[in-house]
C-alpha cells in the first residue's frame, strides 16, 4: 500500500478510536494496494475498530463492508448487505453498470 495512505491510517489509529473515518482511503492506489488496503480494513475491524468508509471504489466496498448506504448526489438510493446492493437497479445504474 501507499507508504502515505498507510501513514495516514498508523496515526489514526494510534488515538485508538472506537470509529475510523475514511474518505477515499484508495484514491491513487494500484490494484495491489487497494488489495492490502482491504487486508488491513478487514484487520482493523476485526480488531473492534468500526470503520466508517466513503469510497468510489466498489470492488473495495464490496470486499470490506458489512453494510453499505449507496448515495446518488446526496440522496440515499440503497441500503443493505453487500449481496443485496450488487442486485439493486438504482445501484448498477448509477456505480456498477
Amino acid at each position: 500500500m501507499g507508504a502515505q495512505k498507510l501513514l495516514e491510517i498508523l496515526r489514526a489509529l494510534m488515538a485508538h478510536p472506537k470509529l475510523l473515518l475514511l474518505d477515499e482511503p484508495a484514491a491513487g492506489l494500484n490494484d495491489t494496494e487497494t488489495g492490502e488496503l482491504a487486508a488491513l480494513l478487514l484487520a482493523i475491524r476485526a480488531s473492534g475498530i468500526t470503520v466508517l468508509i466513503v469510497e468510489h471504489n466498489m470492488a473495495l466496498v464490496m470486499g470490506v463492508a458489512d453494510q453499505i448506504v449507496v448515495l446518488e448526489t446526496g440522496a440515499v438510493i440503497a441500503s443493505g448487505v453487500p449481496a443485496d446492493i450488487q442486485k439493486n437497479e438504482r445501484v448498477i445504474k448509477a456505480y456498477l453498470g
